[in-house]
């Protein structure tokens, strides 16, 4: 095969395609690799684990068809690597190549026949709103648990509403539920458990997406952003009822300034070492953050805030409630408690699309 493009073209080919891949390939390693593939014109660039499959369509100057299996990693940084412009890659028996000014590399291949052949997956298609998806999963994926020994709090639930769609994800340690009203693609009290893996890589793809089209079947999912095809198997099991664990009414709230608590968790969050977490002491007074690590030092600050209910200090570990401040919508938040021990909710004030609850951390 040969044909030429520019740099960024098939740099972004690469990239997008090898986040699919995984760096343990096992007995299979012609997965560790990226397949080629030219008809014409088009150029399209696979990359798979067996589990998630990334499909990225390129458009380049054909002047040969043919397929080739490159290593992923390598391909990826030498292709990263080149100045911008024109980059020649030929690939033949005796390996590949890629030439882009005075840089000349040369790649051994791996057996096309043994990459596994793409299935397009069944399922009826609905196209939906790229941006509203992309800021639900900017919300919520983060929530999801990156430990395989568990395997059903890895993905996030897609299940049907009264009003729409909802996402949600929980580690065990915090949760998030995301709303889209008015959007229908399951049908009534139906659920899927797609992996947080897969769901990440579509919502990096979303980013300067101008359309999003998802298709679901009965053990796999695939999602259509413009010229990439991100298709996953979905996980199965049943995910744990998360509507019991959020609390029916919480006697505490406190409204707050959401960047002014945002960067104090921040600067604070510093002197939180070894695991230690950042205590919030709420009265009447408004809201002192202290974070305390023996034989290193204190951090302490003091917010405006309004706060209505008992004085109570609760603990939380600092990055979790970044991450639900980092993604909260709206100027204000409200910290709804119970007590020190039970889950908080983090809310926006005038937003109820969005929800965060955080279990507390014991402290002496």
């Amino acid at each position: 095969m040969k044909f030429h493009c520019e740099r960024d073209v098939l740099d972004r080919a690469f990239s997008t395609a090898r986040r699919a891949v995984s760096g343990r390939s096992g007995s299979h390693p012609v997965l560790s690799g990226l397949h080629l593939e030219l008809t014409g014109n088009c150029l399209v660039v696979t990359g798979s684990d067996g589990d998630l499959t990334i499909r990225v369509e390129a458009e380049v100057g054909g002047k040969k068809d043919g397929s080739v299996v490159l290593s992923a990693q390598l391909a990826s940084d030498i292709v990263r690597s080149l100045d911008a412009g024109q980059v020649e890659f030929s690939a033949g028996d005796d390996g590949a190549t890629l030439v882009a000014g005075r840089s000349d590399f040369s790649l051994r291949t791996m057996p096309t026949d043994e990459y596994p052949r793409f299935e397009e997956p069944g399922g009826d298609s609905v196209n939906l709103d790229a941006v509203m998806v992309a800021d639900a999963l900017d919300q919520v994926v983060k929530a999801a648990s990156l430990d395989d020994a568990r395997p059903i709090l890895t993905g996030v639930l897609m299940a049907a509403e009264e009003d729409g769609l909802r996402f949600v994800a929980t580690d065990s340690y915090r949760l998030a539920v995301r709303d889209l009203p008015g959007t229908e693609i399951l049908g009534r009290d139906q659920t899927v458990l797609v992996p947080s893996r897969a769901l990440d890589a579509v919502g990096r793809v979303l980013d300067d997406a101008s359309g999003l089209t998802i298709r679901l079947g009965d053990r796999d999912a695939s999602f259509t952003i413009d010229d990439v095809q991100i298709v996953t198997r979905l996980i199965e099991g049943e995910f744990p009822n998360y509507r019991g664990l959020i609390p029916d009414s919480h006697p505490n709230a406190l409204v707050v300034n959401r960047v002014a608590f945002l960067e104090a968790v921040r600067r604070v969050g510093i002197m939180a070492r070894d695991a230690t977490p950042v205590r919030l002491t709420m009265s009447a007074d408004g809201l002192e953050l202290v974070a305390i690590t023996q034989d290193v030092g204190q951090g302490r600050e003091t917010v405006d805030a309004e706060y209505s209910g008992s004085d109570l200090t609760v603990a939380f570990n600092p990055e979790y409630l970044l991450d639900g401040l980092e993604v909260s919508p709206g100027d204000e938040v409200r910290l709804e408690t119970v007590d020190s021990l039970k889950p908080a909710v983090l809310r926006s004030v005038g937003n109820d699309h969005f929800l965060y609850l955080l279990m507390p951390v014991r402290v002496s």
